[in-house]
């Protein structure tokens, strides 16, 4: 009996025993079927998520389905209830002043910039008030706020003397312009104001309907030797304003001015070019600024634009003696210190990029254009002339 005790005990254990090993067989079994299903389920899921991703990128978007599901359901999704929506990432900078010199190649420029807003979508103001560029302490900080509330990215161009945000707590942006040779720019004035160019025969008379025929056909030589003041200081000083600043003594030819133009230039301009140099200041500007200049030779060297450029040339313009050069030379000393200073930075900026220069040397000597111990009258002020074109900056040159 022990022996068929010891025996028969230990049988309800085995059949105990196999039981969860016949369950655990078909268990097995099972998981292997799951799998194949499962493994087909996720290829299939992630085939529609591929298709789906590849659809919205050529797209553009999320399928018109999924909007109409959106829209079906209600607009609320998970990111408006939970917090607020990502910020749109900008790219810098964001914020661009072009105070743009007048007769310096900046109505060539701004049409650029009309056709480059459209293709790169940033928000361009181009002001329309051409003859108030000095502002009181209020009309400065109105300025600076409704340019710093224009929707971003923006470029704002205006003529206007230099701005310092800083000064009044708000963001400064990044300056970039544009100057040329000071009796190059002088001459173009002078002839643009009496004879318009070549978009039209009588545009002068609208722009000077108040100028009398004496004036309108006094030789150059006789407004710069017999000290007119239209050709003498402080109206030949004219470049060094714009980035000097509001300040009264920033009009005042003198050292003073000269310095502060200088330094305002290196702290707060990322680019000031030299319109003898257009193409590679159009160059530079699309490397630094791509997002607001990309493209922009390309349409600089279209025919259809060249067409339209041709037409902003001054009309009847020519050059003034080798005597009368010398005069306004010595009167514009400054102006070309400072314009040699812009023309070196922008060389060594070329430099740093890699960029081969183009440039020639001047044309002139220090011979050629000797200072003079002349004294000159200060004139009377006058408004600020109108914007300018696009000519060869050396064409005033006259060779000894």
């Amino acid at each position: 009996k022990k022996q068929k005790q010891q025996h028969t005990l230990p049988l309800p254990h085995v059949c105990k025993a196999e039981g969860p090993l016949s369950s655990r067989l078909v268990l097995s079994a099972l998981p292997l079927r799951l799998s194949l299903r499962g493994y087909g389920f996720c290829m299939a899921t992630l085939f529609l998520f591929c298709f789906g991703s590849l659809f919205y990128q050529l797209n553009g978007g999320p399928p018109r389905i999924l909007l109409d599901i959106r829209q079906y359901l209600g607009e609320s999704t998970y990111r408006d209830d939970h917090g607020p929506p990502v910020p749109r990432v900008l790219p810098f900078p964001s914020q661009v002043v072009y105070n743009r010199v007048g007769k310096c190649g900046s109505r060539t420029v701004v049409i650029l910039l009309r056709l480059l807003a459209e293709k790169h979508q940033f928000n361009l103001v181009s002001s329309d008030i051409h003859n108030k560029t000095r502002l009181t302490k209020h009309e400065q900080v109105d300025l600076m706020r409704n340019i710093s509330g224009i929707p971003q990215p923006f470029l704002y161009t205006r003529h206007v003397h230099f701005l310092n945000f800083t000064r009044f707590r708000i963001e400064q942006p990044v300056y970039i312009n544009i100057i040329r040779d000071p009796i190059s720019r002088f001459l173009s004035n002078y002839f643009f104001r009496r004879f318009g160019d070549w978009r039209g025969e009588q545009n002068h008379l609208i722009r000077t309907p108040g100028m009398k025929d004496e004036e309108r056909y006094l030789d150059i030589n006789v407004c710069i030797l017999e000290n007119y003041p239209e050709c003498s200081n402080p109206r030949v000083f004219y470049i060094i304003p714009y980035f000097c600043g509001q300040h009264p003594q920033c009009r005042e030819p003198g050292v003073w001015a000269l310095e502060r133009a200088k330094q305002n230039v290196l702290e707060n301009y990322l680019l000031v070019g030299i319109l003898e140099e257009l193409e590679d200041v159009l160059l530079l500007l699309e490397r630094l600024l791509p997002h607001y200049f990309s493209g922009v030779l390309n349409i600089y060297k279209t025919p259809d634009y060249k067409k339209m450029g041709n037409l902003t040339g001054t009309v009847r313009k020519h050059t003034p003696s080798l005597e009368a050069l010398q005069v306004l030379y010595h009167r514009m000393r400054y102006e070309y210190e400072f314009y040699n200073f812009i023309r070196d930075q922008f060389h060594l900026t070329k430099k740093k990029i890699g960029l081969r220069s183009a440039s020639k040397p001047t044309a002139y000597s220090p011979a050629f254009l000797r200072e003079l111990a002349l004294r000159t009258p200060e004139p009377l002020d006058e408004d600020e002339e109108l914007d300018g074109d696009l000519e060869d900056a050396n064409s005033w040159l006259v060779q000894p």
